[in-house]
C-alpha cells in the first residue's frame, strides 16, 4: 500500500491539484494547497512550476508531516478532497472510405509492427506521402480492420494548424473528459494524456502532422498504444518506423477508377484513360476527382495548364474548370486566406454573393472534391487545393477583389464577435462600445456563438493585422473578453491576444485600449500557468490604464497582478496588491465613471483579500473580510459569488477544525451552486461536508 504521505504521493497530489485548475473548484484547491504548505513549512512557499520544483516541494512537505501528526491529519484531510480526472470515453475513428485498392505491403508493415511483442520500444510507424496519395485513409482503413486488436477504442486527431495545446484537448476529450476536468497548461495536458492511456490498448491516429516537434507532446511509450503519424514528409526526429506511401501502380489505379465509376464507364473512356492515368498520376485524390467525369471531354483551359507532376492541384484545376461561374467565384475567394472551418454565412460574404444561395454552391464544391466538410457541418480546403483558389484568384480577380473578399470576411467576424460580447456581458467596461448589427436572444447563446467561431476570430485577428486594420484587430481582441472569462478557451485565443496586446503598443501606448488588452492577455497567461509571462502583462495593464486616467481599470489591474500573486502562493504579496486597488477606487467620485460599480468591485476585493489571509493563516482577519464580502453578495442577489464567497469561508473554518460553522455554509453553498448546475463546484463541497460529518 502507498504511504499516503510519502514524497511521491505528496508530488502526485500536489500535481493533480495543479493540473486541476479548469474550473473554480480546481482554482480552490490549488490556493488551499498552498496555504497549507505555508502552515506545515512554517514559510512562505513559492508555488511549484517545474517538476523540479514540485519535488523540492513534495520533499519539505514530507519531511515536517514526519515530524508532526497534527499536521499530518491536515494533509490527509485535504487529500480527500482532491478529485481526479476520470477518462472513461471509448474513441473512434472517422469513417473510412468504401473503396480502396493496393497498400499491402504497408499494410503488411503495419501489422507486423502491431504485433510485436513489446520490449521497451514504442510501436509507433510514421506514414509519409505527398498530398492526396492517401496517408489517411491508409491510416483509418487499417484502424478499422484491427478494432479487436484495440478494446479500449482507437483515439484520432487531426493536427491540420493547431496548437500543442488545442490537440491534447482533442485528444483528452476523445478520452472522455470534459473540458472542466482538463488541465489549462500544455505540460499538464500531456502528463494527464500519458497517465490516461498507460493501461490502455488503444490505437493513436495523429493525421497531417508537420513536424516532430508538433507531435513530441502527444506521444506516448504505454506497452497497450500503438500510435500512427501521418504526415507528407518524412519528420526528421520522429521515433518512428517510416511507411513510405507511393502512387498508386497504373492497373491498381484502374481498378480504383473502376471500384469508383463502375466498369461501363472505365469501358467508354478506353479512348482518354490513358491521358486521366497520366494526369492522376497515380494520386488516389485526383483519381477519385477524376471518376465522376471520365466520359467527358477534357475541359478547355484558360491558362497554363497546373504542371502534371502535381496531381492534386491538377485535379483541383480540373475540377474547378467544370465548376458554373457563382461556384468558381465562391470557390476561388472563399480560399484566400486559411480559415480553419468555413460556414454557409462567412464563405457569402466573402463570394459577395447571396446567402440563400451558398449552401448549395458549397455543396457542389464538396462533390467536386474541392471542399472537406468537417464533423461540425463546416467547411474546410485541403492545403494544396486552397493554394490552387488562392492562385487561381490572383490571376482571375485581381488584388483590389481579393483584398476586399477578405475585409468582408474580417468585417462580418468583427460584428459577429462585438454583437456577441456585448450580449455576453452587457455589464461589463470590457466589451468593446461599437455598434454591431448582429445580436443573441441570451448570454449562453452569445457565449456558444464565440466559442464555435474562436478559431475563425483568431485567424481573423491575424488577417486584420497584416493589412494594417489596427482598429479592427484591438476591437476583435476585446470583443474575446466573454469567452476568456466564461468558457476559457485561453490557449485558442493567446496568438491573437499576443497581437492586440503589441498593437496596442504600437499605435494606443498609454491608452485604456492598450491596459485592457495587456490585462486580457495577463489573465490568459494566468490561467495557461505562464506565470512568468503574466506579471510584465499585468504591470503594463496597470501603467496603461493610471496613464490613461481610467481609475477603474488602474485597479483591475492591480487586482488581476493579486490575482496571480494567489495562484503563485504569495498571499502576502497578494494582499497588498488587493489593498491597493481597493486604495485606488478611493479616487472614483460620486459622479464619475464606474462610480456605480464600486460597492461590488470593492466587495470582490473584500473576498480576495479573505483569501489571501486565510493562505497567511491569519483565519480570524479572513474570516471578517469574507463575511463582509457575503454581506454584499447575498444583499445583491448574486447568487454565484455568494456561493463562492460561502466556500472559501467554510474552508477558512475547516482550516481550523470549526466543523460546526462550516456545515451551514457548506449546504448554503450548494444548494446555490446546485441551482447554477456547477457540478464541479457542487461535488467539491460534498467532500467538504464529508469532512464536517465524518472529521478526523
Amino acid at each position: 500500500m502507498v504511504d499516503p504521505i510519502s514524497v511521491g504521493a505528496i508530488g502526485a497530489v500536489l500535481g493533480a491539484v495543479g493540473a486541476g485548475m479548469a474550473n473554480e473548484a480546481g482554482k480552490w484547491a490549488w490556493e488551499s494547497a498552498g496555504g497549507l504548505v505555508r502552515r506545515i513549512a512554517g514559510r512562505e512557499v513559492p508555488a511549484p512550476t517545474t517538476p523540479g520544483q514540485l519535488d523540492d516541494v513534495a520533499r519539505l512537505v514530507h519531511e515536517r508531516l514526519h515530524d508532526d501528526p497534527q499536521l499530518a491529519t491536515a494533509w490527509s484531510q485535504f487529500t480527500c478532497t482532491v478529485r481526479l480526472p476520470n477518462a472513461s470515453g471509448r474513441p473512434s475513428l472517422p469513417d473510412a472510405p468504401r473503396f480502396f485498392t493496393d497498400r499491402q505491403q504497408a499494410l503488411k508493415l503495419l501489422d507486423k509492427e502491431a504485433k510485436r511483442s513489446f520490449d521497451g520500444r514504442p510501436r509507433r510507424i510514421l506514414l509519409h506521402g505527398p498530398e492526396g496519395i492517401g496517408t489517411s485513409t491508409l491510416a483509418v482503413h487499417w484502424g478499422w480492420r484491427q478494432t479487436a486488436r484495440f478494446p479500449d477504442g482507437q483515439l484520432y486527431a487531426d493536427l491540420r494548424a493547431r496548437t500543442p495545446e488545442a490537440l491534447l484537448r482533442t485528444l483528452l476529450r476523445g478520452l472522455g473528459l470534459p473540458d472542466e476536468e482538463i488541465p489549462p497548461a500544455a505540460e499538464d495536458r500531456a502528463d494527464l494524456l500519458r497517465r490516461c492511456l498507460a493501461d490502455r490498448r488503444l490505437l493513436l491516429v495523429l493525421d497531417h502532422a508537420r513536424t516532430a516537434a508538433q507531435v513530441q507532446p502527444l506521444l506516448t511509450s504505454a506497452p497497450g498504444v500503438f500510435t500512427i503519424v501521418v504526415a507528407r514528409h518524412r519528420l526528421i526526429g520522429l521515433d518512428a518506423l517510416p511507411i513510405a506511401v507511393g502512387p498508386l501502380a497504373r492497373r491498381d489505379a484502374v481498378r480504383l477508377l473502376t471500384e469508383l465509376a463502375g466498369k461501363p464507364a472505365v469501358t467508354a473512356a478506353r479512348a482518354t484513360l490513358p491521358a486521366v492515368l497520366d494526369r492522376c498520376a497515380g494520386s488516389p485524390y485526383a483519381l477519385r476527382a477524376a471518376a465522376p467525369r471520365l466520359a467527358d471531354p477534357p475541359p478547355q483551359p484558360e491558362a497554363p495548364a497546373v504542371p502534371e507532376s502535381d496531381p492534386v492541384r491538377a485535379a483541383a484545376e480540373d475540377s474547378y474548370r467544370r465548376l458554373t461561374p457563382q461556384a468558381a467565384r465562391l470557390y476561388r475567394l472563399a480560399g484566400l486566406r486559411g480559415w480553419p472551418a468555413l460556414d454557409a454565412a462567412a464563405a457569402a460574404r466573402a463570394a459577395d454573393l447571396d446567402p440563400a444561395e451558398v449552401p448549395a454552391l458549397l455543396e457542389a464544391l464538396v462533390d467536386a472534391l474541392l471542399l472537406e466538410r468537417t464533423d461540425t457541418g463546416r467547411y474546410r480546403y485541403r492545403p494544396a487545393v486552397r493554394v490552387h483558389a488562392e492562385r487561381t484568384a490572383a490571376a482571375a480577380d485581381g488584388i483590389a477583389v481579393c483584398s476586399a473578399a477578405v475585409a468582408r470576411v474580417v468585417e462580418g467576424y468583427r460584428d459577429l464577435a462585438v454583437g456577441a460580447a456585448r450580449a455576453a456581458l452587457p455589464e461589463s467596461w470590457r466589451v468593446p462600445d461599437a455598434d454591431s448589427p448582429v445580436s443573441y436572444p441570451d448570454r449562453g447563446a452569445a457565449v456558444a456563438a464565440l466559442a464555435a467561431e474562436a478559431p475563425n476570430l483568431v485567424e481573423a485577428v491575424r488577417a486584420a493585422d497584416e493589412f494594417g486594420d489596427k482598429d479592427t484587430v484591438v476591437l476583435l481582441c476585446q470583443a474575446l473578453w466573454p469567452l476568456q472569462l466564461k468558457a476559457g478557451h485561453h490557449e485558442v485565443l493567446l496568438p491573437a491576444l499576443r497581437t492586440g496586446a503589441r498593437t496596442a503598443d504600437e499605435h494606443f501606448p498609454g491608452t485604456r485600449t492598450a491596459g485592457a488588452l495587456h490585462a486580457q492577455l495577463a489573465h490568459a497567461l494566468t490561467e495557461l500557468r505562464h506565470w512568468g509571462e503574466a506579471e510584465p502583462e499585468a504591470l503594463a495593464a496597470a501603467r496603461d490604464e493610471q496613464s490613461a486616467g481610467h481609475v477603474r481599470g488602474h485597479a483591475s489591474a492591480v487586482e488581476f497582478l493579486g490575482l496571480l500573486r494567489l495562484r503563485q502562493w504569495r498571499f502576502a504579496e497578494a494582499y497588498a496588491c488587493f489593498e491597493e486597488a481597493d486604495g485606488i477606487l478611493d479616487g472614483i467620485g460620486p459622479a464619475d465613471e464606474g462610480a456605480a460599480d464600486l460597492p461590488r468591485a470593492r466587495a470582490l476585493l473584500q473576498r480576495h483579500r479573505g483569501r489571501a489571509l486565510r493562505g497567511l493563516g491569519r483565519r480570524d482577519e479572513a474570516v471578517r473580510r469574507l463575511e463582509g464580502a457575503l454581506r454584499f453578495f447575498r444583499d445583491s442577489g448574486e447568487a454565484y459569488n455568494t456561493a463562492r464567497t460561502l466556500t472559501d469561508l467554510a474552508e477558512t473554518h475547516l482550516d481550523g477544525g470549526e466543523f460546526v460553522a462550516a456545515l451551514p455554509l457548506i449546504e448554503e453553498a450548494i444548494a446555490a451552486l446546485s441551482a447554477e448546475k456547477a457540478e464541479y463546484q457542487v461535488a467539491h463541497l460534498r467532500m467538504l461536508r464529508e469532512r464536517c460529518v465524518t472529521p478526523e
